[in-house]
């Protein structure tokens, strides 16, 4: 079988465990401190916040930001449903803007047709999808002309470029998800970083059950703290992860060279971005994704379709009655289909899935 996704998980990560779990400190500690001054340094922030997961992350980003009920965050209408949740669970209302057909992330202009049919709006929340960087130059514009926040959904772009600056330190808050299948892992777990030294403040209370005096609670906060255990697989990880993108990048470029189907097309690549392949997503035409997938399964290839649904016309979402058609989204969902490009899969294996395809 050759799996969509598998995490790479060595002895370093291994020993890092057994070392705190023999210090007998497992719960939130100096490893997790140390943890998030390393990802900060690396992204190039100043301050990070980790937490349990990147959908918390999202949470803690926004209400840091003092996002909260009755306010509005102009959002992409295509991504894992995570990174609309975090505007809901603050009490604020999403608003969808569609995507770029080339890139899946959120189009310029449509954010920008949001943002003037909302003047009341908060903050522009965008996602960094499948590891390649968002459009920063116009989205920096858009915040910065209506005066609006920017949060950098970077759960599947970790290390990724835009114009040589890391994906994540261009907002006023960015956020990570260190999920298993991510381009590294610390099992579970996100962070949040930021150089407002306030907001970084007011984080650390909500993730600590709003306390920065040990008994003395200053807000109602969560306990999302990531613990010592999940850091030390983190710390080790990030040792790793540029080695990690550069395989990713490596059986992409074969995909590019092997898949020789007109009914295929493989992912764009702006020239202004580094993309990271979190996942690598072509698009099926001519209807054949489903015969494709037949094939796939009868082959033990393993496939994902990211996402079926646009996130506004998600069951859970139907009582709120947003407005479900977005023409480039609509389009884009029947088509996607992710391939295995993780950093596990042998450049023979890129070329049977490769094969696989070119024979439909």
């Amino acid at each position: 079988m050759i799996t969509i996704a598998k995490p790479q998980i060595g002895q370093e990560e291994k020993d890092a465990v057994m070392e705190v779990m023999g210090s007998g400190m497992i719960a939130s500690g100096g490893v997790v401190s140390e943890f998030e001054k390393e990802f900060a340094s690396y992204i190039g922030m100043q301050h990070g916040i980790a937490c349990t997961s990147g959908t918390t992350a999202l949470e803690i980003a926004l209400r840091a930001l003092g996002i909260g009920a009755g306010d509005k965050v102009v959002t992409t209408a295509y991504s894992f449903i995570a990174s609309t949740n975090g505007i809901v669970y603050t009490g604020a209302t999403p608003v969808f803007a569609d995507i770029d057909e080339k890139t899946f992330n959120i189009d310029p202009e449509s954010a920008e047709e949001c943002l003037k049919q909302n003047p009341d709006a908060k903050a522009l929340l965008i996602v960094h999808l499948f590891g390649q960087p968002c459009n920063m130059d116009k989205l920096c514009a858009l915040a910065k002309k209506y005066n609006v926040k920017l949060i950098e959904d970077c759960a599947q772009a970790h290390g990724a470029l835009w114009n040589d600056k890391k994906a994540g330190s261009f907002g006023d808050v960015s956020t990570f998800s260190f999920y298993p299948t991510k381009n590294m892992t610390t099992g579970e777990g996100g962070i949040v970083l930021t150089n407002d030294e306030a907001v970084a403040e007011k984080a650390r209370l909500i993730e600590n059950h709003g306390m920065k005096i040990r008994y003395t609670h200053d807000i109602i906060g969560h306990n999302y703290r990531m613990t010592n255990i999940a850091a030390a697989i983190g710390r080790e990880q990030l040792k790793k992860l540029d080695g990690f993108n550069d395989l990713r990048r490596r059986n992409a470029a074969c995909y590019n060279g092997e898949i020789q189907n007109k009914a295929m097309i493989v992912p764009y690549v702006d020239e202004h971005a580094k993309h990271v392949y979190h996942q690598y997503t072509i698009r099926v035409t001519e209807g054949k994704r489903d015969q494709l997938i037949k094939t796939f399964e009868e082959n033990g290839i393993g496939y994902g379709i990211f996402y079926p649904f646009s996130i506004p016309e998600q069951p859970c979402y139907k009582e709120m009655n947003f407005k479900t058609a977005y023409p480039v989204t609509d389009r884009v969902k029947k088509e996607v289909l992710s391939i295995p490009v993780h950093p596990g899969i042998t450049e023979d294996e890129v070329k049977t899935v490769a094969r696989v395809i070119n024979s439909l």
